[in-house]
């Protein structure tokens, strides 16, 4: 819908196969309809009509008429009020939404949908009411907004968090800021930021979502929020009650992190919609178009490509044109600065090639041009749950991808599992198996250790398993290897010796995510050392398992990770944005000085070498040679050091970092250097010796 300039209000409905759509209007508490109206006119499947009189904050609820046939892919139901997909803001409860059915459920609940008959009860009081807003003065809001930062890609440092679980615990926020977005940028949290370095956040899904059924009658909530309703409109409950509503919540916050030079990306989820499988809620694309909205196979059943129980079918016009009015409006009446796509291989997802992924997709293609977008940050998770989902370094240039396999190496290399150094080294280098390709950079690697699906960096080193008992699925959920280590000892311990080990281990990890060519990410709570208990799916987990306890922090940790961030920030040698040619401006090195030969390059049994980088620190510097040593056992390792004055940076093993300023004041290393267990040490000679 939209608002004219003459007193009326637009509407415009997507349903290729319905016989007619009501709009119901309804009072300001949204409990009384006050009129309906069949929208008059459909043109190529929209059905529209301009009903005058209404003004903005008008309150409405869709109903779709045409035939309830769900084995002919079809769940039309008038009696079952519909929200607006478009919808810009929302009145009402949206708690148990998850339980609202189109068929009849009673005695008993249709085994599969063969069996279902419409419910033939009206739902509208339990229905939130779609809310009428003037767009104009939205995207003027928007405008007013302080302009991004726009973070170049090579300086860029994104930090996962979720809103409501960075801030809930923190005793600097103030208590009626906690879990919100504004407390996201209250003077502690923006503090942290420039303490840490970090430039952009990646905040966890803020769309409007849901809890599914089954936590609902386990007495739990959907934490992470990856079951969306409202594509165009922020979670209410992140709102503080301090501002007008949510949206002008948001938009202070987006201002006030432009304001200190900090980027914002959002986790969006277009891979599928809150209404579940075939015997989930009916509440918006359901029951306007079903066959439209849905990926279906031949016999009319719901494709799973995303494990949540349906699929949009992402090559439609009808949801293209979603996925970009949301992406637009993000940007224009928010002012965000990008986006990464869970499940992102379902954009790509063709029906023409039966539903296999294609980078020239229609929506790929269509976020490649648009020129709303051509500024925006676009990360993929270059994955799905379909057949041949797995797609790391296939999305078209100009996207940025989470990358699994450096994840994985790295994990692999340090924690004592299944690798080597050739397999490491081209992590540590961007990845060139993956992207050196159409024009492709490092940058195009987002580099992780941990997300927020899986365990954290603490539990990573703390746990040889998972723990999930208290997601209520017998501990059957979440990934099942980790890749993860325990020193000896499963959880919290008090042995010194196995707290030293894990303290090695982590800072190992955090110094090869900083010192890797590509993006690095580091999730929320890494840096302070916050634990889930061994959760590695805490997806509904609202509570002290996934809020970060400020209280407990590890400063120590968190000082270090802040040094590497601004060691990383100061020197291209760390942050490389071409490709290495492996002539003048790399080699790679045993300990004893001699190169890497074919043999050991694949060698499972080595965890020793080093590689020598030499780069051009910019135009006001001279170049920089560093030499960066590796070294993933449990014994000390000498390594011999090239001719030259060569000062001592980084020390993983004992959380040294010296930043440029403390460089004129060490003393050179010649010869030799020796390596203690599990340590990432770097090495500069500047200016270079001839």
């Amino acid at each position: 819908m939209s608002l004219e300039g003459r007193m009326g209000v637009n509407f415009s409905v997507f349903s290729r196969h319905a016989e007619r759509i009501d709009v119901c209007l309804y009072d300001a508490q949204g409990l009384r309809e006050t009129a309906r109206f069949a929208l008059p006119a459909c043109t190529n499947g929209i059905w529209h009509g301009f009903i005058a009189g209404l003004r903005e904050g008008q309150l409405y609820g869709l109903r779709a008429h045409g035939p309830y046939q769900p084995t002919q892919c079809q769940r039309f139901n008038p009696a079952k009020l519909l929200i607006d997909p478009f919808s810009r803001a929302l009145v009402g409860n949206t708690a148990l939404l998850s339980l609202e059915c189109d068929y009849q459920a009673t005695p008993a609940p249709p085994s599969d949908m063969q069996e279902a008959l419409a419910d033939p009860l009206d739902n509208a009081p339990r229905i939130p009411k779609s809310k009428v807003l003037d767009l104009t003065r939205e995207l003027q809001n928007g405008a007013a907004i302080t302009p991004s930062p726009r973070v170049p890609w090579v300086h860029t440092v994104l930090y996962e968090a979720h809103v409501k679980g960075l801030t809930q615990r923190h005793p600097q926020v103030p208590a009626p800021l906690r879990g919100s977005f504004a407390g996201l940028v209250s003077p502690a949290m923006l503090a942290h930021y420039q303490r840490l370095g970090i430039t952009t956040l990646c905040l966890l899904p803020v769309h409007l979502h849901l809890t599914e059924a089954h936590l609902l009658k386990k007495g739990l909530r959907n934490f992470w929020g990856y079951n969306t309703l409202g594509f165009f409109i922020p979670e209410p409950s992140y709102a503080s009650g301090h501002y007008a509503d949510e949206r002008t919540e948001f938009r202070h916050m987006v201002d006030q992190l432009h304001r200190h030079g900090l980027e914002v990306v959002l986790d969006v989820v277009f891979n599928h919609s809150a209404e579940s499988d075939a015997l989930g809620p009916t509440l918006s694309w359901r029951g306007l178009d079903n066959a439209s909205w849905y990926a279906l196979d031949p016999e009319g059943r719901y494709l799973n490509h995303s494990g949540c129980g349906n699929s949009l079918n992402l090559a439609q016009p009808c949801a293209i044109q979603l996925v970009m009015d949301s992406l637009r409006w993000w940007v224009q009446a928010f002012g965000v600065d990008g986006f990464r796509f869970d499940l992102a291989t379902a954009l790509g997802r063709d029906p023409l090639l039966q539903h296999h992924f294609h980078p020239m997709s229609g929506l790929l293609t269509a976020i490649g041009q648009d020129p709303v977008l051509a500024g925006v940050k676009l990360i993929s998770e270059p994955w799905d749950m379909g057949p041949r989902g797995y797609q790391l370094g296939q999305f078209p240039a100009g996207w940025h991808e989470w990358n699994d396999r450096f994840r994985d190496t790295t994990r692999a290399f340090w924690l004592g599992f299944e690798s080597s150094c050739g397999e490491f080294a081209r992590r540590l280098t961007g990845s060139s198996d993956q992207f050196h390709h159409d024009g492709r950079s490092p940058l195009s690697s987002i580099n992780l250790i941990t997300t927020h699906d899986g365990m954290t960096l603490t539990d990573l080193t703390s746990y040889g398993h998972k723990h999930n008992t208290a997601n209520g699925e017998d501990n059957r959920d979440g990934p099942q290897h980790d890749l993860s280590a325990n020193a000896g000892i499963e959880g919290p311990t008090q042995d010194h010796s196995v707290l030293m080990l894990r303290g090695q281990w982590r800072r190992a990890l955090l110094a090869t995510l900083f010192c890797a060519q590509g993006v690095p990410q580091l999730l929320a709570g890494d840096e302070m050392g916050h634990s889930q208990q061994g959760n590695n799916n805490a997806y509904c987990q609202d509570n002290e398992i996934s809020w970060l306890n400020w209280q407990v922090a590890d400063q120590h940790l968190t000082d270090f990770v802040a040094q590497l961030i601004h060691l990383r920030r100061a020197h291209a040698a760390l942050r490389h944005a071409h490709w290495f040619t492996g002539g003048t401006d790399m080699a790679w090195r045993n300990p004893d000085g001699s190169g890497l030969t074919v043999t050991e390059w694949d060698a499972p049994e080595l965890r020793s070498f080093a590689c020598l980088i030499e780069v051009a620190n910019g135009d006001a510097h001279p170049t920089e040679r560093w030499l960066m040593a590796f070294h993933a056992t449990d014994q000390p390792q000498a390594f011999a050091l090239p001719p030259g004055p060569w000062l001592h940076v980084l020390d993983s093993a004992t959380a040294m970092v010296r930043s440029q300023t403390q460089w004129a004041s060490l003393n050179a290393c010649v010869d030799a250097i020796t390596l203690t267990a599990f340590t990432v040490v770097a090495l500069v000679q500047s200016p270079i010796t001839p």
